[in-house]
């Protein structure tokens, strides 16, 4: 469900001190473990390095992520591949040649 209109988007107080005390572009990435918060338009041409469990993912953030939650910029499953016995021979295949 979404986030009541008269509360406004969540954004971590201390995101919005960071963000407030630098220019877009400038320096290094803002370091943020806070991946429920919502980009506003004050958060476009900043860099994020938002955690995902296990590393900081780099997220440059563009105008069209407005609306988003940082944390669905910074995945937190690895995909391998699907496949069984079919595609294992297939890969053995292509690595002997």
């Amino acid at each position: 469900m979404a986030r009541s209109l008269k509360k406004g988007p969540y954004v971590h107080p201390k995101l919005l001190k960071k963000i407030a005390a630098r220019k877009p572009g400038e320096g290094s990435p803002i370091k943020t473990w806070a991946r429920s918060s919502t980009i506003t338009p004050e958060m476009v041409g900043f860099v994020f390095a938002v955690h995902n469990g296990k590393d900081f993912i780099s997220v440059r953030v563009v105008e069209n992520m407005v609306g988003h939650k940082l944390g669905e910029f910074a995945a937190t499953r690895k995909f391998i591949r699907h496949g069984g016995t079919v595609k294992k021979a297939e890969g053995e295949g292509e690595a002997a040649k």
